[in-house]
């Protein structure tokens, strides 16, 4: 059996040859499993080299129909020579499947669902494009929105960390916000570990910092409760969602340039100052992402001196990848993006030094951003489902797989936006 996969304009092709009996099928499995990402709706399977089929290999290709109907696709077998399809008008499946005689016909048939999708979406709400890729926008709550900063950056990046500046946050205070924390069952359990954290929903998602580089999380199930998230720094949103929007950029686009796009639009409208916060789910692209090592405790700094993110330190304090990874996979993320070159007089001058100390944060183009991600796998992109559905989609359905601070080149195919545009910024 060979099996290839391969894409055009978006459309997933598997092309497979030789038999496909018991042992292959399982084969053929796992090589769609891996070549299908979470906003795939529509697949060709081409079958001009196989010459042998059994209820093995139909009944993957059922599974994937069934798959891909949930997500509002469909699947397109096409180039079924004489004994297979003998086996599948045999079984009853030639009538089950959709069969065309070429690859070109399958792949028009698969362009037309596809174009019929986003016509329903292009029709809800017209698209813009900006930075290359199409965003639709939509109105929110247009109730102020805030933000509140806890702790110091400056004393997490010169590793200054001590017991009084840590603080205990109950999960109902932490709706969306990124920063350092830990959980465990009293401050000095948790400061040891204090490590990269995202709370999405009430959820907290962090990157223990003890030596093993694997994310953990709590789901609550309801609110209250004695677990507390222990944070040294945190900056939380207090408010709604000002809009919201979708993004679709086939090629991707890089958080530096969503955040541009957002910027623009936000200039566009005549709305928010200089501060958004973004609360995001959606495919990626390629993660590129970084996490602090160990704890940043002023009894453990720098013998050195200096920031944690000084050329002699980095290497023992920060672990970050070099090549993206998860492509395909369902992000979910909050972050933080500051445009310097706006009026910011509204806001505290010690939490805009806050937002803006991060030495990750600043794009090529001066924007300054602190995005928190967390990536799951097989939870089907879905242009209908609203952001915060999508989200407690990824925490209560979804194969949990990483979470990192995700670096400005991060790349996004698809996404569900909520923005607030941030009118005051408090500290404490």
């Amino acid at each position: 059996m060979e099996m290839t996969a391969e894409r055009c304009d978006g459309i997933l092709i598997i092309e497979v040859g030789g038999r496909l009996d018991g042992y292959a099928a399982e084969e053929v499995k796992r090589g769609i499993a891996t070549s299908l990402r979470d906003d795939d709706r529509s697949v060709v399977i081409d079958l001009a080299g196989l010459a042998y089929l059994s209820s093995a290999g139909i009944r993957v290709f059922l599974g994937l129909q069934k798959e891909l109907k949930v997500r509002g696709g469909g699947l397109a077998i096409c180039n079924v020579g004489e004994y297979p399809l003998q086996v599948l008008a045999m079984a009853g499946f030639d009538r089950v499947f959709t069969l065309f005689p070429s690859r070109a016909a399958a792949l028009a048939a698969s362009f037309r669902r596809e174009d019929s999708l986003s016509l329903i979406a292009d029709l809800a709400a017209p698209p813009v494009e900006y930075e290359g890729a199409k965003f639709r926008f939509e109105p929110g709550s247009w109730t102020p929105a805030s933000l509140r900063v806890k702790g110091s950056i400056d004393d997490l990046l010169h590793a200054r960390i001590r017991e009084e500046g840590v603080s205990a946050e109950t999960f109902s205070d932490i709706r969306y916000s990124l920063g350092l924390g830990a959980l465990g069952s009293s401050l000095l359990d948790a400061m040891p570990f204090l490590g990269e954290m995202v709370t999405l929903q009430g959820s907290m998602t962090w990157l223990p910092s003890d030596g093993h580089n694997t994310p953990d999380f709590f789901v609550p199930a309801r609110v209250g409760g004695e677990v507390r998230a222990y944070t040294a720094f945190n900056v939380a949103l207090d408010g709604q969602f000002n809009e919201f929007a979708t993004v679709e950029a086939e090629e991707g686009i890089t958080l530096e340039a969503l955040y541009r796009a957002v910027f623009a639009h936000a200039r566009e409208r005549k709305v928010g100052a200089g501060v958004v916060a973004v609360a995001l789910w959606g495919v990626t692209g390629g993660v590129l992402g970084s996490g602090i090592r160990k704890a940043p405790l002023a009894r453990d700094a720098p013998a050195r001196g200096g920031s944690i993110f000084d050329p002699e330190n980095v290497g023992d304090w920060i672990e970050a990848s070099e090549e993206p990874k998860y492509a395909g996979d369902s992000i979910v993320a909050f972050g933080i993006g500051l445009d310097p070159s706006a009026d910011l007089s509204s806001c505290d001058a010690g939490a805009i030094a806050s937002l803006s100390g991060h030495p990750r944060g600043e794009g090529d183009n001066g924007l300054i951003l602190h995005t928190h991600g967390v990536v799951f796998r097989k939870v089907p992109w879905d242009l209908q489902t609203p952001l915060e559905k999508g989200i407690d989609r990824c925490l209560a359905e979804g194969e949990f797989v990483d979470m990192r601070h995700l670096l400005d080149g991060t790349r996004i195919l698809r996404a569900h936006l909520g923005i607030a545009y941030i009118s005051s910024i408090t500290r404490g």
